[in-house]
């Protein structure tokens, strides 16, 4: 995908949790595009987190890095405190998130479960409230957006740490976006289907299992992370002002695909 850049959103500030890979990392690039200002949190890999930066950079764009373990809150804390080198955040994206075990629930282990709660719902419940206090002390406005899955609605066996922390989220996202109304602060979920991201790696990697899982997708293909920033960026412009409280599904019609053949 081309990189385009309009620079809409100059002087604003971005907050992305996850953005060493995947939609994180394309959602860290596409917004840097607009003008923004990047937070890159990364958990992990800070070469990948270093590529990101690198790619803003090369665009034209400003950024910095900073290790974050969003299940940690003293760790959430650190992020939003360094954040502040680059000004105020005027914009989350919680993209951070651990995947489905494929483990039936009598088989799983607490704390599997209890580690994917953490990271999906307590960590974007950690970064919206301290996004949030910065941004009342600020005088309101801005951008908050969750990265939730089809999983919020569509239910799957071996998975049920993801799904239950994805539908969480979602109803997290719409009480904050009752919230936060008045402040002016806009709430919304992204909630992408099959993605090509490492989360999907064996798909990326082998043809066949691409085609076997895509088989099910109406537009019999997976996303690419750049369709979802795409997408992001718009909700984090001007233009989406009187968007709040939504999901917006980005799924190839999977999710519309669910009675057929019954």
């Amino acid at each position: 995908m081309k990189n385009e850049t309009n620079k809409s959103l100059k002087g604003k500030v971005a907050v992305i949790t996850g953005a060493e890979s995947g939609i994180g990392q394309a959602i860290a690039i596409e917004l840097g595009n607009q003008g923004a200002a990047i937070v890159i949190a990364y958990h992990e890999d800070e070469k990948a987190a270093n590529d990101t930066l690198k790619t803003i950079a090369d665009n034209g764009g400003k950024a910095i890095i900073q290790k974050t373990d969003v299940s940690d809150y003293v760790q959430v804390q650190a992020l939003f405190k360094a954040a502040q080198e680059l000004g105020t955040p005027y914009i989350l994206v919680n993209s951070a998130g651990v995947d489905a075990s494929g483990t039936p629930v009598a088989d799983m282990d607490i704390h599997v479960f209890d580690q994917t709660i953490r990271a999906n719902l307590y960590g974007t419940f950690y970064t919206c409230k301290e996004f949030i206090k910065l941004r009342k002390a600020a005088g309101g406005k801005g951008k908050i957006i969750n990265l939730s899955s089809v999983h919020e609605d569509i239910p799957r066996a071996g998975a049920a740490e993801y799904c239950a922390s994805k539908g969480a989220v979602r109803n997290l996202t719409r009480c904050l976006a009752l919230e936060l109304a008045e402040m002016r602060i806009n709430v919304n979920n992204i909630a992408p289907g099959m993605v090509l991201t490492p989360m999907n790696q064996e798909a990326i990697d082998d043809p066949k299992v691409l085609k076997k899982q895509v088989e099910s997708i109406p537009w019999k293909r997976a996303a690419e992370p750049w369709e979802i920033a795409k997408l992001a960026a718009y909700l984090v412009s001007e233009d989406a002002s009187y968007a709040a409280g939504q999901t917006f599904t980005l799924d190839g019609a999977l999710s519309q695909n669910l009675g057929q053949g019954a």
